[in-house]
């Protein structure tokens, strides 16, 4: 019998409004590679998904029930972040802006019947720890605001909280402003290393191992 091996999730978003390219959708591609190499014995599973209403709740869900991961990782960009934001809250609540095809959400609530707000279900605290260590611009926060970035996280974290055997779930705002290029800008304090390095902390923080010196 073949033994299955735990899965590492990390999902990114594609371009939306306002952000003609997401850096994540370039970023979690790259920095599932260097985990593979980092975390040989898991797998290490990368989606972008689309910034659409009504595509991306249902695609989620359909990826966390393919993969089943023990650590689910969601990143996004904000332009309110200049460093690693983690983001220790989901909350039920969908705002009236438009996503990537113009399209408004069809409710104000993302699960109806769900609780106002779900706790992310990832060390945060080791992660600030371990990123500010390693001296990698960083902050928590308790508002992943109300777009699709927030709607991934407390999807996938009703999820979480449904399984006897919690994953480790949550979601990491990055700037936006973040680039491949490294053109640093007053709103970003993340080099795309830095981005990358930060990326293997949090992976290594949820799964409390050491990473290479």
């Amino acid at each position: 019998m073949t033994k299955t091996r735990p899965t590492i999730l990390l999902t990114g978003f594609g371009a939306f409004p306002g952000i003609p390219a997401n850096a994540t959708s370039t970023l979690v591609p790259e920095l599932a590679l260097r985990a593979r190499e980092e975390f040989r014995e898991h797998d290490v599973i990368d989606e972008v998904l689309p910034v659409e209403w009504d595509r991306t709740p249902e695609l989620l869900d359909e990826i966390l029930a393919r993969t089943n991961p023990i650590v689910a990782l969601h990143f996004g960009v904000t332009k309110h972040a200049s460093g690693f934001q983690i983001e220790l809250v989901g909350r039920n609540v969908c705002g009236l802006r438009g996503d990537a095809t113009g399209a408004l959400p069809r409710t104000e609530r993302v699960i109806e019947a769900g609780p106002d707000t779900i706790a992310s279900s990832f060390p945060a605290d080791r992660i600030i720890a371990r990123l500010e260590r390693a001296g990698i611009a960083c902050a928590t926060s308790e508002s992943a605001g109300t777009y699709l970035c927030n709607t991934v996280l407390y999807r996938s974290l009703t999820r979480a909280h449904a399984l006897a055997e919690k994953p480790m779930t949550g979601f990491i705002h990055l700037p936006a402003a973040l680039s491949v290029a490294d053109m640093l800008d007053e709103t970003c304090a993340l080099t795309w290393d830095d981005a990358l390095s930060g990326g293997i902390e949090i992976i290594a923080a949820c799964l409390d191992k050491d990473t290479p010196a």
